[in-house]
């Protein structure tokens, strides 16, 4: 029988099980088992016949399941070997999902996504998730709206404001890149195996960077590699002139880089490019 709804924690050990399959701590896998909050976020999502989904990481499918019911077309990528069977015998079927057995560490989704318009859904896995998205922020314009499901941690640094502990070179690349807001809670209960770490649900709309976003971000990583010293110091490195670069942006060169707003990074680009 296929799965074609979303599952919870008996079903999603059974699908493993018939498999011989257990969760892989290496690939970071933590599978959702609340079909509520699974259905929650399809609707933040807000995908319906005319979307066009990816997905990463799609598990035993439930997630998956979910989107194919509201229509859209999905694409989903799973490295996994065994559960790339699971998703083939649960959702492989529907006219409206396609598996790809793919790393998507190694893929470009830019080029790999035909057409404008796409939603990016996801329980990402652990380990690689923000590497995953952030890439996907700067290299893949084509995704419009971003719905994930991330660790706590790892959600207060994609959104974390200047002053923050948190804030940091990911945090620079998701302001010049999208609109965010953490929408709710997951606990950790509600996984299978449980994780350590507490779990929450982000949205994200893409809007347009600026021109020089990538020579920010670049500045940014020069200055959080250091981010105890002054950034005068911290970017004399890869500025020939800080002081003087600094000051025609409005920074003030004592500051620390945790201060420096996105698009103070952003000013300092743009003069540099003079």
């Amino acid at each position: 029988m296929t799965d074609l709804g979303p599952q919870g924690r008996s079903r999603i050990r059974e699908l493993l099980a018939e498999q011989s399959l257990s969760p892989r701590k290496a690939l970071g896998q933590h599978f959702l088992t609340d079909p509520n909050v699974i259905r929650r976020i399809v609707r933040l999502a807000g995908v319906d016949a005319d979307s066009k989904v990816v997905e990463i990481g799609g598990g035993t499918g439930t997630l998956t399941a979910e989107l194919a019911a509201s229509g859209a077309t999905v694409i989903v990528y799973e490295i996994d070997d065994g559960l790339v069977s699971v998703l083939n015998y649960g959702v492989g079927s529907q006219p409206n999902v396609e598996i790809r057995h793919r790393d998507a560490t190694r893929v470009g989704l830019g080029s790999e996504l035909a057409g404008d318009g796409w939603h990016f859904v996801a329980n990402l896995p652990y380990n690689v998730g923000t590497g995953i998205l952030l890439d996907a922020f700067r290299s893949a314009p084509n995704i419009e709206r971003f719905v994930v499901l991330l660790q706590a941690e790892v959600a207060d640094r994609l959104l974390a404001a200047p002053g923050s502990k948190t804030y940091g070179v990911p945090s620079v690349i998701t302001a010049l890149h999208t609109e965010g807001s953490a929408e709710f809670s997951v606990r950790r209960e509600l996984f299978y195996p449980r994780p350590q770490v507490g779990s929450t649900v982000v949205a994200f709309d893409r809007i347009r960077p600026p021109e020089r976003a990538e020579a920010a971000i670049s500045l940014a990583n020069a200055a959080f590699q250091q981010r105890r010293k002054m950034v005068r110091k911290s970017l004399a490195g890869v500025l020939d002139d800080p002081e003087s670069a600094l000051a025609g942006a409005g920074i003030d060169p004592t500051a620390r880089a945790e201060r420096l707003e996105p698009d103070d990074f952003v000013r300092l680009a743009e003069i540099v490019a003079r």
